[in-house]
């Protein structure tokens, strides 16, 4: 007769689940008095009431790391990605003029180690009380044999909220207008699976000199999330929009915040390229279109202002520690980007 089996047998233990459970309730700040429950509820309860506010628009968004994050939990680096994942996130919600307000996590993973889930969620606490937000809880979820023992996979959403008047969309750009690139520090969360890539065919690619780093130190880089930076600059005349440059590049991401009638023209010969970009298009013999439209070039952040703005942008980000330069003009068209001259990799 056989053995009997069991869900512990099966692969799921839930006294441990639990137990790795419990050990988040430490890790996730209770400090914001309207948060109105604990972990280990149903769902978290947060108070609808939105002080400073009259007409409160909610900004939502739910994203990824990537395949960055295999990288990650096979070098060890799980504070590393949970800062790229919230920083990640949060860049896309607070470009729309946005306050951050709460994080909610999903990790999934085929087994559960305690140690790496409670690190895990240690960091993506720390990367949310950093941008002045809180993470509120989320969902652990262990499912031998749909994900690989070692494997977690990780998304998170958020929730921000704007003044209906101040949202930031790119709906007042003008033709004249400037295009602003806000430097990034190095590949950010896109363009990873290229990357493995080129590391598991030349494996000693990791370690090569990249401006007193090494290579794998380099695209480990957490996400930089620009938050800080551009809070004060919300609601200032002439700042037009901002767009996250992230996979698809300047031309797929730009885009979005353009009038219908109106293009931006872009001067790639402007770019200040970090040097990782040109060890990537040289060890693949990537070309340059694909390398434009696969990684964000060295661009973070491109804002759009009125000519009138620009020096007190460039000055403002350059003061917080975000190099910032011009990189092209609004031009009449059909809400596209054109990418003109050639990127000096």
């Amino acid at each position: 007769m056989s053995d009997s089996l069991s869900y512990a047998k099966a692969g799921v233990d839930i006294d441990v689940t639990d137990a790795a459970k419990r050990n988040m309730a430490d890790s996730i700040d209770r400090g914001d008095r309207r948060v109105l429950n604990r972990l280990g509820a149903f769902a978290s309860l947060v108070d609808g009431r939105f002080e400073g506010y009259e007409r409160p628009v909610l900004v939502l968004k739910t994203d990824e790391p990537g395949s960055k994050q295999k990288l990650a939990f096979e070098l060890g680096r799980v504070t590393s990605i949970a800062f790229d994942l919230v920083n990640h996130l949060l860049n896309d919600i607070v470009v729309m003029g946005a306050e951050p307000l709460y994080v909610q996590d999903c990790i999934v993973c085929g087994t559960i180690d305690p140690t790496v889930v409670k690190e895990l969620v240690d960091g993506l606490a720390e990367a949310c009380r950093a941008q002045g937000c809180v993470l509120t809880g989320g969902e652990t979820s262990v499912q031998p044999g749909v994900v690989a023992d070692g494997v977690y996979v990780l998304s998170a959403s958020a929730i921000g909220v704007v003044e209906e008047d101040r949202i930031i969309d790119g709906s007042g750009t003008e033709e004249g207008d400037v295009v602003l690139a806000v430097a990034s520090n190095g590949l950010h969360t896109n363009g990873y699976t290229l990357v493995r890539k080129l590391m598991d065919d030349n494996p000693s690619l990791k370690e090569t000199d990249v401006d007193g780093e090494s290579f794998l130190d380099v695209v480990m880089r957490p996400h930089k999330c620009y938050y800080h930076a551009m809070r004060e600059l919300f609601g200032q005349p002439g700042l037009k929009a901002f767009a996250h440059i992230t996979g698809g590049g300047i031309a797929d991401n730009l885009n979005r915040v353009l009038p219908a009638s109106l293009d931006a023209a872009v001067d790639l010969s402007l770019l200040r390229v970090p040097a990782v970009f040109g060890v990537i298009r040289a060890e693949g013999k990537v070309s340059d279109a694909d390398m434009v439209r696969t990684f964000n070039g060295g661009v973070g952040l491109a804002v759009v202002c009125s000519p009138a703005a620009e020096t007190a942008i460039i000055d403002h980000m350059q003061r917080n520690g975000c190099p910032c330069y011009a990189i092209g003009k609004i031009v009449t068209g059909s809400g596209k980007v054109q990418l003109n001259g050639a990127v000096a990799w």
